[in-house]
This record gives structure tokens, C-alpha cells and sequence, in this order.
């Protein structure tokens, strides 16, 4: 934003970590170009407002009077609104190219690492192949071996409007991300390095240019998409590249040349298109079309992989002879087109794998195109067809073309088929008990409310789906708030109403979801009296007595503060883990865990290690949206890493020692965990229940505003009003504190729990020795980090209740005081190097927006303004793009 050295500007008075040259030069680097484009684009006296307001937000952080704030405060409001504007914008630009330049040097460091490896050195301690090995260590070979081939990761992505940019915005990012990686191989002064200077100056011009705010609302099948493009760009290629790194490791010199011991362990999920609790623009319609939409770019991702693959196999049949099996697939292939036979033979001659794999692409393009005369029925026929080219060649010796690319493209197949992620159906429990209510009173043929008929139309598209890819591609229905056992059932009656009768209707396995603290002390009771159903048992008959058991942590931290929902959670776990074990159940938990740490965000593989014991059993499944699919998934090396580390957790967390340090933990400091819940639980309702709460917490954050911002096709309340918490959304809940500095829904009540607990020793041991402990407080301090007390009071002084505000902030206090008693630290973040670099140096970026954004609240709440409330919206959402931005967490 600047000619100067941004990445030197690390304010004073907190603990100051050096800033990696390579990372500095490019932020450097954008910085300036960005301040080129700003003295172009308004001239010297935009560069020099944007410049003035950066230096007096850096210098309010060693300012122990706040003069320097004052000051800033007083020049925001003496900003025309084009200038406000203007100046909200070039700091969201900043943030951006500064989250692009710390995510392309998180992939330098990770490449220049994994290039120092030997080809069978052990990668990092939080590695698949270390993860194996310690688990060999600990259950010997053959178990390992039996719990690597059932090992489950299945990441499930939903549209929660979280992501904050426009696509156009994104897709700007990408490319100059892309020039900044290219000047690592560009050599230094030479025209090739001034031409990427010139493209990334046009760039950051056009990413400026670029209106940040969406006209309207994206569709459902706009998320849709936007998710999609993430599969195109990595995940196509990076799981198949994480088996074979795996397998690589475990086969070392036969790796390539014999039968892959890693089967594919990840399954993607979607609930975009599928999710319609509270959401009525997803229809039946809305989720045909959003299986179609996947399938397609399944089929096409497998096209390119299949026709690479072709390209290799130019073996001839003299030293390659085909097997008795695979002629006789070419037979069939020619009874099925003589005319593609023909043309085949005539492009690969004396080329019979080639010649095989070329009329199996010639199969997928008709599935892709629905040429029903040569489609494949399935992917399981693909599979069928490619085994007995892989056949055929380890037959004939050709070991590495038969387990090189030609696996690579089988574990595709087997990892996505045609329909390549599960669409998940949701629906809320009470609107199936109301759609029954009017079946039974006007018959399934009568005259019905929409709303069931949508229901009935929901199980028929359901059907539309597994008839044209699989049952695999929609089997799963979840039922959000699950509080009676009948709300079970109740999905597989009204799919037999839908049809006509159970014989016709899909194949579903119905999903409980249990989200409210009430409803997660009823689990395991509601899970009893489910099981007795004669629908349930015969489902169980079926699938091998596997269950899933959804847990929501949105609503539970909602409900009774971010401590005791983690806490409740973990004690439903146990339990339900429990319940699986007596009743001969194979389990899987469904960790509803969103991006922000008040929605039960955080590393996922240090929760994984955390569970209770026998909750995780090989499988883990959650939930990743918004904002997080892209910063976990969006580039292919970070996408590698984050699955690795997940998956190798998933193998770890009931390997003996985890098992035995949780089971010790939980029962020693079970004391504490209850006096914590409790003293949690009621400093946050003192909070939440007090007279007037909802109507204040809409006037100090910009909770009304969020709703305005288009960026979810999902309503952000599920009624009109915020007269309850109970209407709200979790998303708008957690997104509207952290835009206001507080981050309150990510650690309220936990500082008055530890103060009444008071022994820092009983702390510390906790701390040092239960993992979920250390979790919660891990988490917590990275919540605090991105809180600002003296931009979260001018938020809090926009209501009338001091008492409130009080309450806030001396739990803000007294949170940050014990948290680092307890961790025995002398600041925030002061142990965790690279994340407190990155807090401290946005941190005055952010205040920067923050007091733009209090300029237009002000104007909102109190007419003082001159400008109109349309312009003064605008300003607002503007400044909530960049402070999503800057703080990289937003619901």
C-alpha cells in the first residue's frame, strides 16, 4: 500500500517475531504495487489519506494514552463518504495480497521441506507414514495394515455465507497469486521479471477496479459452482496424490510395480443443493440440478485423466500381449459401436491396452453426454473395464504402466465415481412432522400445503439421483434438531408415501442431528428408543449395522457458551461411542464444525486426537465451509497437507497411548470439567437472558446489516425479528461479534470459569495433560488474538446498556488474564510463532476498517450522517469484506 517496507511495520508493546525475508519482499513488493495503482487511480491525496490512517492505527497499538486512535477516529470522520469508501477499499485490496503472499509462502516452505526429504524419510511427526509407523509401533504390522484399509476421512462442504468475496474477486486473487509464485523461477533482473511486474501492477489494478459487493444474492446453484471450481483446480488430483505419496512410503522400492496397499480412504460430501433447513431456495428441482452439475465435472475430470493415461499406453502387442479377458472386452466394446471401434484401431494400431482404454474414454463421454446406448450404468462397470486393462498388463510384465497412471485414474474412480461428492439431504425434523399432519388429514393425493408437497418432491428427486449415478451419490438424510425417536422413522414414512410403498422407495440411511445442549443430554435415550423401530432395524439389516450421529456445534455454543457446548459434546460423544459398543453398532460422528472457533472451528487434526476414546474409530467426517474450503482446499500442496494431517490424526486417535492419555485425563480432571460447566454455563446465560440482550446485540454489532450483505443464498434468521436468540442463525451470530472486535462467541464465560476455579497448578496440569483442555484454551487465546478491547468498546458503547457492556468487557479481561496463567505465557500467541507474526501484523490494518466501519454504524443508529442510509449500507459492507478479510475468520 506503500513505497515503504509494509513487513517491517510490526506494531510496538507486543511480542515482535521476525518476518521471513522471502515473505517480506513480497508483501513489500504488493504493497507498492498497490500504492502505484491507489496514486493512479486517485492521486497523491487518496495515497496520502491511506497512509496516514495505516501510521496512526500502527502507532495506537504503543500509545498507551490513545492519542494516536483519537486521532485516526478523527480522521475517518473527517473523510468525505467517496473518500471513506475509497480508503475501505484499498485496505481490503491490502489484505487480500497479504493473504495471497503468507499463502504462497505456507507452499514455498511446505515444498522446500518435502524437497530436503529422502524418498523414504519420514515426513513430519503429524504425517500419514509417521502416524503409521507409530501405530505399528504400538498394535504391531497386521492391525496396522486391517485399520490403514478401513481408515474414513469424509469432508463435507456446505454453502454457510461465510466467504465473504465475490467470485470475481477470487478468481482475480488466484491470478496474481499465480505471477507471485512465477517470480520464484524468473531470473532476477531480467525482462521476464519486468514483465511480471507489468502484469501484476494490471492485476492488483483490476482486482482494485473490482467491485468487492455482489449485486444480489448468488443462487443456490452459484455455491454450487463455486465449490466445483475448487475440485477442478486441486482435489481431482490431490487425493489420488495423497494415496500414492502414501503407498510410495509403505512399498518403498515396489512402490509402482505391485498392487497398492492404500485403499482410498476420502469420500466427499456436499450439502450445497441438498441443505434446505431454512433455506427455501433449495428445491427438488434446485437438487437435481446440483447432482447433474457435480457428475459432470466428475466425468470430466475423469476424461482428462483417462486420456492422459491413454497417451502412455503405446505398448505394442508383441511385447505386451493382451490377456484372453481383455480381448474379449474389446469384443464387447466393438458389438457396441463398430463405427468407434473402427476409428480406434485405425489410431492405435497393434496397440491393444491403448486401444481398450481408448473405447473405455469413448464409455465415460457417453455417460458424460447420457448416450444411454454406450453409457456406463454405473461406475462400478467403469471399474470393472479398467481392472482388466490393469490385469493385462501385470500379466504381460508391464507391472509399472499397469500401477503407474493407470491406478491413479482407478483411484479416481473409486474415490468420486460419476457422481463425485455425496449430496446430503437436511431438513428440520418439525417439518416432517408437519408434512405427516397433512398427509393424514387430505391424503397424499389430496390437496397438500407446498411445503409437503416440496417434502414428497424432495424423496422423489432423492430417487432421480440414485437411479441416474448410484446410491452412493444421495443416501444420507439428515434431521436437524432430532428430539424425539420418531423423527427417525418419520423419514423412511414419508419416503414410502413419496413412492407408493417401501419397495419403490430410494435406499436412505435417516441422520439424527443433535445441536442443542438439551438435545445432546437426550442423545443417547432418543438413539435407544430410534433403534426399537422396525424401519431402523431393517436399514441397520442392510447397510452392516452402520449408524451415523450428526452433532451440531453451532447451536450448542449458542445455547450454553463456547465451553460447555465443547464440553457437552464431548460427554455425548462418549456416550454415544458407548451406545455403539453395546448395541453392536459400526459408528460414525458427524462433527457439524464450522470454520470460526465459536462454531467449533480450529485445527481439526489436533481435535481429532482429543475425542473420547472409541469416538473416532477410524473414521472422521465434518463439515467445511465458506471461507474455509478455500484457505484448506484452495491450493493443491496446503490441500495435501491439511488431508494428511486430518487423516493421520483419524488413524491415530484410538491407537493404545492417545487412548489411555484421554481416558486417564477425562477421568482426573473430571471435577474440574463440571466445575468449569457450570460457572461457564452461568456467566454466559447472565449474558444472553437478560432483559433486552437480542434487541442490544443487534445495535452494537452490524448484525442487521450482515443480513443485507449478499453473500449466501441462505436467509440469515429463521424469523423476522432478533426479539429471540433462538431465530438466529449461528453463522450471523459468531460473524457479527467477530466483526465488531469481539469474537464473543468463541470465549465468553470460559475467563469467570477458570477465576472460579483458581488454582493456576490444577490448571496447568489440566493444561499440560487433557488434550481437550488444551484444546479449548489453544483455541480461545487464537479467538482473543484477533479481539481488540479498545475498538470493541466504541462498538459496545453504540447500545444503551452499560451493564452489558461491562459484562463484556471484563470477561474479555479476566478471559485473557487466566488464559495465560494457564498456559503460563506473557502474551497472546507469544508461544505460537508464525500465528502471533500474523495476528500482530494485521491487526492495525483491521483497526483501520473497524473505525471506518463504526463511522457508518454511527450514521445507521443515529442519523447523524449526511449521507444517505443507502451509501452509508454500502460503506458498512465494504468494511465488512475487509475485516473478514483481515481477520481470515468470519461465521
Amino acid at each position: 500500500m506503500t513505497e515503504a517496507e509494509i513487513g517491517s511495520d510490526v506494531p510496538r508493546g507486543v511480542v515482535s517475531h521476525e518476518v521471513p525475508e522471502l515473505l517480506r519482499n513480497d508483501v513489500r513488493l504488493l504493497g507498492e504495487l498497490l500504492g502505484r495503482v491507489l496514486r493512479d487511480a486517485g492521486g497523491e491525496d487518496l495515497l496520502a489519506d491511506v497512509e496516514r490512517l495505516r501510521e496512526l492505527a500502527i502507532a495506537s497499538h504503543s500509545e498507551p494514552n490513545g492519542r494516536a486512535l483519537a486521532e485516526a477516529e478523527a480522521l475517518v470522520a473527517g473523510f468525505s463518504h467517496e473518500r471513506a469508501e475509497q480508503v475501505a477499499r484499498a485496505f481490503t485490496c491490502y489484505f487480500h495480497l497479504a493473504n495471497l503472499a503468507e499463502e504462497y509462502h505456507r507452499v514455498r516452505v511446505l515444498r522446500d521441506r518435502e524437497s530436503q526429504l529422502s524418498p523414504h524419510e519420514l515426513a513430519p511427526d503429524d504425517s500419514l507414514p509417521a502416524a503409521y509407523q507409530q501405530l505399528v509401533a504400538e498394535v504391531g504390522e497386521e492391525t496396522a495394515r486391517a485399520r490403514l484399509r478401513d481408515l474414513e476421512f469424509r469432508p463435507v462442504f456446505t454453502a454457510h455465507p461465510t466467504e465473504a468475496r465475490r467470485r470475481a474477486v477470487s478468481r482475480s486473487i488466484r491470478r496474481v497469486a499465480e505471477l507471485v509464485a512465477e517470480r520464484d523461477t524468473l531470473h532476477i533482473g531480467g525482462t521476464t521479471l519486468a514483465e511480471n511486474e507489468r502484469r501484476l501492477l494490471a492485476e492488483i489494478d483490476t482486482l482494485w477496479r473490482t467491485s468487492p459487493l455482489r449485486a444480489e444474492k448468488p443462487t443456490v446453484l452459484d455455491e454450487v459452482a463455486t465449490v466445483l471450481s475448487v475440485f477442478d483446480a486441486t482435489l481431482a488430483d490431490v487425493l489420488p496424490t495423497v494415496y500414492r505419496r502414501l503407498d510410495d512410503w509403505l512399498l518403498e522400492d515396489q512402490a509402482g510395480t505391485t498392487a497398492p496397499v492404500v485403499a482410498p480412504f476420502a469420500r466427499l460430501g456436499s450439502w450445497i443443493g441438498g441443505d434446505r433447513d431454512g433455506n427455501p431456495n433449495v428445491t427438488a428441482e434446485v437438487t437435481r440440478a446440483a447432482a447433474a452439475m457435480a457428475s459432470e465435472h466428475a466425468l470430466d475430470a475423469l476424461l482428462v485423466s483417462a486420456s492422459r493415461t491413454a497417451d502412455g499406453l503405446t505398448l505394442d502387442a508383441v511385447g505386451t500381449p493382451a490377456s484372453p479377458e481383455l480381448s474379449a472386452l474389446w469384443q464387447r466394446q466393438r458389438s457396441l459401436s463398430d463405427a468407434i471401434t473402427s476409428r480406434i484401431a485405425g489410431s492405435a494400431p497393434n496397440e491393444p491396452h491403448r486401444r481398450a482404454l481408448l473405447g473405455i474414454i469413448e464409455r465415460v463421454a457417453a455417460t458424460r453426454r447420457r448416450d444411454a446406448d454406450l453409457a456406463y450404468a454405473n461406475a462400478d462397470e467403469l471399474l470393472t473395464d479398467l481392472r482388466i486393462v490393469q490385469r493385462s498388463l501385470e500379466t504381460a510384465g508391464a507391472r509399472r504402466a499397469a500401477f503407474g497412471d493407470l491406478q491413479r485414474l482407478i483411484w479416481q474412480v473409486q474415490t468420486f465415481g460419476f457422481h463425485l461428492a455425496e449430496l446430503e439431504i437436511r431438513q428440520h425434523s418439525q417439518v416432517h412432522a408437519a408434512a405427516l399432519a397433512d398427509i393424514e388429514a387430505n391424503g397424499v393425493d389430496g390437496d397438500l400445503q407446498p411445503m409437503t408437497v416440496e417434502v414428497l418432491d424432495t424423496f422423489r428427486a432423492l430417487g432421480t439421483v440414485q437411479r441416474r449415478l448410484g446410491v452412493a451419490a444421495a443416501r444420507r438424510y439428515i434431521v436437524s434438531f432430532t428430539q424425539s425417536p420418531e423423527h427417525l422413522p418419520a423419514v423412511y414414512r414419508l419416503a414410502d408415501l413419496a413412492f407408493g410403498g417401501p419397495e419403490h422407495a430410494p435406499v436412505i440411511d435417516a441422520i439424527p442431528l443433535f445441536e442443542t445442549f438439551a438435545d445432546l443430554q437426550n442423545s443417547v435415550e432418543i438413539l435407544d428408543a430410534a433403534l426399537e423401530h422396525p424401519r431402523v432395524q431393517e436399514r441397520l439389516a442392510a447397510n452392516g449395522r452402520r449408524v451415523e450421529v450428526m452433532l451440531g456445534y453451532s447451536d450448542s455454543s449458542k445455547d450454553v457458551g463456547p465451553l460447555s457446548a465443547t464440553l457437552a459434546l464431548d460427554d455425548a460423544q462418549r456416550r454415544i461411542a458407548e451406545w455403539a459398543r453395546r448395541n453392536d453398532i459400526v459408528l460414525t460422528l458427524f462433527h457439524g464444525r464450522g470454520g470460526a472457533l465459536g462454531r467449533g472451528g480450529g485445527p481439526a487434526n489436533r481435535a481429532v486426537m482429543a475425542q473420547p476414546p472409541g469416538s473416532v474409530d477410524g473414521r472422521f467426517k465434518l463439515t467445511e465451509q465458506g471461507e474455509v474450503i478455500f484457505a484448506r482446499y484452495g491450493d493443491a500442496d496446503i490441500a495435501a497437507r491439511h488431508i494428511e494431517q486430518v487423516t493421520a490424526a483419524t488413524l491415530l486417535a484410538d491407537a493404545p497411548s492417545v487412548v489411555r492419555r484421554n481416558d486417564e485425563a477425562a477421568g482426573r480432571f473430571a471435577d474440574l470439567a463440571s466445575r468449569l460447566d457450570v460457572a461457564s454455563r452461568e456467566h454466559f446465560h447472565e449474558l444472553v437472558r437478560a432483559d433486552g440482550f437480542p434487541s442490544w446485540f443487534a445495535q452494537v454489532t452490524p448484525l442487521e446489516e450482515i443480513g443485507l450483505l449478499p453473500i449466501g443464498s441462505r436467509p440469515a434468521r429463521r424469523g423476522l425479528s432478533v426479539s429471540s436468540l433462538d431465530d438466529l442463525r449461528a453463522i450471523p451470530w459468531v460473524f457479527s461479534w467477530s466483526q465488531a472486535r469481539i469474537n464473543l462467541a468463541g470465549w465468553y464465560g470460559l475467563g469467570t470459569a477458570l477465576a472460579q476455579v483458581g488454582d493456576v497448578e490444577e490448571l496447568r496440569a489440566a493444561y499440560a495433560e487433557w488434550p481437550l483442555f488444551a484444546t479449548i484454551i489453544d483455541n480461545v487465546e487464537m479467538s482473543l488474538a484477533k479481539t481488540d478491547e479498545r475498538i470493541a468498546a466504541r462498538y459496545l458503547a453504540l447500545g444503551d446498556r452499560d451493564d452489558l457492556a461491562k459484562l463484556v468487557l471484563d470477561e474479555m479481561r479476566r478471559t485473557r488474564e487466566w488464559v495465560l496463567a494457564t498456559t503460563g505465557s506473557t502474551g497472546v500467541l507469544s508461544r505460537r510463532r508464525i500465528l502471533g507474526r500474523a495476528v500482530q501484523l494485521r491487526s492495525p490494518y483491521v483497526d483501520a476498517l473497524s473505525l471506518l466501519q463504526l463511522r457508518a454504524l454511527r450514521g445507521l443508529r443515529t442519523g447523524g450522517e449526511q449521507a444517505s442510509t443507502d451509501d452509508l449500507q454500502r460503506l458498512l459492507l465494504l468494511t465488512v469484506n475487509g475485516v473478514a478479510a483481515g481477520l481470515q475468520n468470519t461465521g
